[in-house]
């Protein structure tokens, strides 16, 4: 059984000044949470696979892109809910058998969905999908972009299917032969940029976008995808390209790549298992990406307690900024001062940008687990305490709250409500906010995702052509190549 916690060992090599280990073994649950804590992550994880299996249409396996309010489906969600449904089978909370068909009905219809250059009646174009499409008919939802990123993560989600069922029965078997087929269809050529760099995406009319993913972010995921593909790969700039914008420096008392959202250090290893692999970059640095998204988990912890805004309610059990709903876009004055508030934003805290209106979102400490579960367990236990069903309902969290808006402000609430003397509470939740905390408890419970995501020939064929070696790597990259 693993005993030693990831974040806890870490430190303490650190203040040793010793390196970091090159594959730092993961955090018993027990050793983290404590009973208490486990029997919460018991409640909460299944509460938010919930959310993946009881809101998807079953008919074509589109996933909403927030729930109650209607809404689109959220092309990322998809991924993320084929991901959950192996843990939901592991877990006790569905049957395989239901999860293959759920899953088999979702690649089924992205495999025969339309796709062409048009501007309406389709689904994507040259194997990628549109961000957003309509819940019953799949189809492209008004203006949305092709989008990359969003097709990588359901490419994602389909991938980790493919390594999960892996029997002789016909459903497995088309599961595994659909899987493939959408990831070979993809032309990820032609959306790399001159430079190198992928593009984020296209529309009709307008063509591909002339700008793409740089700087440390949750692309990592897309560029060891488009660099591992059999027929339409990008080339061998790609990943150079990406890794030369990375932002290096210190806040808050870590050093680390900096990118202010958790979900940008969140997203790739909910799939890819980083501990112990390095490139190029951080082999320069001694140390992994698994330990750079611990560093920025307690950065932000820090900058919650430093609280430089004086925003109410952060501290050390109560922290957490990335992209999530927000009350309205409006400057009140509260204590004598201007506060600005907004609604969906990309909140977050890092050395070259600070995006903060007191907005704290549960997933950014859900989906830090594996890295720092002797701090993020204890936030969303104090979360649950001291907001309970204000916070916590049907699904688990609810997307967002602010403690700092406790009173009815003046003109309409974009989101949620306001419990006066207590805060602002969203009322939606957010698919690809739900789908790390399902993943991200599951990887630290049991490594399970990161085991399945081992097996797939695209990662490590996409890993290995980045320039990535050690850990689990070792040896496969001859083959891979």
């Amino acid at each position: 059984m693993r005993i030693v916690p990831v974040a806890l060992l870490a430190a303490a090599l650190l203040a040793s000044g010793c390196a970091v280990p090159a594959a730092p073994p993961a955090a018993a649950p027990a050793a983290a949470a404590g009973a208490r804590g486990e029997a919460f992550l018991d409640t909460l994880q299944e509460r938010t696979f919930r959310y993946f299996w009881e809101t998807a249409n079953p008919a074509n396996g589109l996933v909403p892109d927030r729930w109650p309010t209607p809404s689109f489906s959220s092309v990322a969600a998809v991924g993320f809910g084929l991901t959950a449904y192996p843990v939901g089978v592991e877990r006790g909370w569905i049957t395989r058998e239901q999860a293959a068909e759920r899953t088999l009905a979702t690649l089924r219809f992205f495999w025969t969905a339309p796709q062409g250059p048009d501007s309406a009646g389709t689904t994507g174009h040259r194997g990628f999908f549109y961000h957003f499409l309509d819940m019953r008919t799949g189809r492209r939802f008004e203006n949305v972009e092709l989008s990359t990123i969003d097709t990588g993560l359901f490419l994602m989600g389909a991938l980790a299917a493919a390594e999960y069922f892996d029997r002789a029965a016909p459903p497995e078997r088309e599961i595994r032969a659909l899987a493939d087929s959408l990831y070979r269809r993809v032309d990820w050529a032609w959306m790399q940029l001159p430079d190198g760099i992928v593009s984020m995406g296209w529309k009709p009319g307008e063509g591909r976008f002339g700008y793409g993913y740089r700087g440390y972010n949750e692309a990592m995921l897309l560029y060891v995808l488009a660099l591992g593909s059999p027929t339409h790969p990008v080339d061998a700039r790609a990943w150079p390209a990406f890794t030369g914008t990375y932002p290096w420096g210190e806040f808050h008392g870590q050093e680390h790549v900096n990118f202010a959202p958790l979900f940008g250090h969140q997203y790739s290893h909910a799939w890819i298992d980083f501990r112990g692999i390095r490139d190029a970059y951080m082999r320069a640095r001694g140390m992994d990406y698994f330990e750079n998204s611990r560093r920025a988990t307690l950065a932000q912890r820090a900058y919650a307690v430093a609280n430089p805004g004086g925003w109410k309610g952060y501290g050390a059990d109560l922290w957490g900024l990335t992209a999530s709903d927000g009350p309205m876009d409006t400057t009140l004055v509260i204590g004598g001062r201007p506060r600005t508030f907004h609604t969906y934003w990309a909140r977050g805290a890092a050395l070259d940008e600070v995006n903060d209106d007191g907005t704290l979102v549960p997933t950014a400490a859900g989906g830090s687990i594996p890295f720092a579960p002797e701090v993020a367990i204890p936030a969303l236990l104090e979360m649950r305490r001291r907001y309970g069903d204000h916070l916590f309902q049907r699904y688990g969290f609810l997307d967002a709250f602010n403690p700092t808006l406790d009173f009815q402000p003046p003109g309409r609430l974009r989101h949620g409500r306001v419990v006066p003397g207590v805060g602002w509470f969203d009322g939606d939740y957010l698919g690809i906010d739900q789908g790390p905390i399902v993943l991200m408890i599951e990887n630290h419970r049991t490594g399970r995702v990161w085991e399945l995501m081992r097996g797939s020939e695209p990662v490590v064929r996409g890993l290995c052509r980045a320039g990535f070696a050690g850990g689990w790597l070792e040896g496969r990259c001859a083959a891979a190549n």
